[in-house]
């Protein structure tokens, strides 16, 4: 609300701003030096779509109809994003895989576009281009893209195209909700970054609704699990804790629930005591209870049991580097991208790998 406070007396002097310099809380950028988008909102019909750009701080505007030809930024518009936007994009995706030979995973971005690109192209996830070159392997992004960091758009847009690159070449890419989606989406905004106000105040949307329904990365996160069991690991953003198994819940439910409901208020979501579970509190964006001093492994071990796997990685819960916990049994996967600096990527084959930020791979 805080941030909605500011942007409201800000609208008041749009046309101020747009002729006035303007100094943000990152830096010195100038309101001449900003770029964003694109933003892509549905059309009149279902061939068109409302491109939107924000160049040198000026909104332009383009009318797209094909869906698999790229869009081409207008001239002058710094290195934004040129997505093609892929017709499957919404394909629900199942909630179980076997036999997946290679699996890399991460988490909280947190809009640290620089620090992701490299890391994914230091260990050939990704090539100079920031096309996909992991072939029929598995990627999981287990959430927190949103919020804190300043290059959003650049992170989502990637995403959004390796999805469609890996589905073609065989393989997978797992992109699970965290806290920080669910958050953004029901419009929670206290830790968007301050660039974005402008965003929002030049296409006259409130910033949750930049990707509302109407929207085609909206469309797309919507459509996206929030929890998937590849071979013998569970992935997840926060953690499973007990109450999941007392309350006997399946993920294929549970998920459902997600893309059902991520759209209600906080007080809505509150008088549902599932729906309160899930979001809130220890449900599975939250969790942190496996980073307690005296978590209980017995509770552990009944988890794993009940949902047949050898481990859960989660995010959630940041660390210095990909860190096992209870022999492995639990691995931590946030290793602080969101501080901007470096980080770390898992990896599973026959074994556990700590994929470092200089390229490395170290045993777990």
């Amino acid at each position: 609300m805080f941030i909605l406070s500011r942007l409201l007396r800000r609208c008041a002097l749009l046309g101020a701003v747009i002729s006035t310099p303007l100094a943000f809380a990152a830096g010195s950028q100038s309101i001449d030096e900003f770029y964003d988008g694109p933003y892509i909102f549905d059309g009149s019909d279902s061939t068109q779509h409302q491109v939107n750009w924000i160049c040198n701080g000026k909104l332009k505007q383009q009318v797209h109809t094909q869906l698999n030809a790229q869009i081409q930024r207008p001239h002058n518009c710094g290195q934004l994003p040129q997505p093609s936007l892929n017709p499957d994009a919404t394909q629900l995706s199942a909630d179980s895989y076997s036999g997946i030979k290679q699996i890399v995973a991460l988490s909280d971005v947190h809009g640290q576009f620089d620090v992701l690109v490299t890391l994914l192209q230091r260990h050939n996830i990704i090539d100079a281009q920031q096309n996909w070159t992991f072939g029929d392997g598995h990627m999981v992004m287990t959430g927190d893209m949103f919020d804190r960091g300043h290059q959003i758009n650049e992170v989502l847009w990637l995403m959004y195209k390796l999805d469609a690159q890996a589905t073609a070449a065989g393989g997978k890419l797992h992109l699970l909700m965290g806290n920080h989606e669910q958050m953004v989406l029901r419009g929670d905004l206290r830790y968007i970054h301050p660039r974005y106000e402008l965003s929002s105040q030049l296409l006259e949307r409130p910033y949750d609704q930049l990707y509302g329904r109407d929207t085609e990365i909206g469309q797309w996160l919507r459509s996206k699990n929030t929890l998937v069991k590849i071979n013998d690991t569970l992935f997840l953003h926060g953690g499973i804790d007990i109450e999941w198994v007392n309350r006997k819940l399946a993920l294929d439910k549970v998920n459902q629930l997600y893309r059902t409901n991520v759209d209600k208020t906080k007080a809505e979501l509150k008088q549902d005591p599932l729906l309160s579970y899930l979001f809130f509190g220890n449900g599975p964006t939250w969790f942190r209870g496996y980073f307690d001093e005296d978590y209980s492994q017995q509770e552990l071990e009944r988890i794993l049991a009940y949902f047949e796997v050898s481990r859960v990685a989660v995010g959630h819960t940041s660390q210095d580097r990909v860190l096992g916990r209870f022999n492995n049994k639990v691995i931590a996967i946030d290793s602080s991208i969101k501080k901007g600096k470096s980080g770390e990527l898992l990896f599973i084959d026959q074994q556990l790998w700590r994929g470092t930020f200089t390229g490395e791979k170290l045993s777990l």
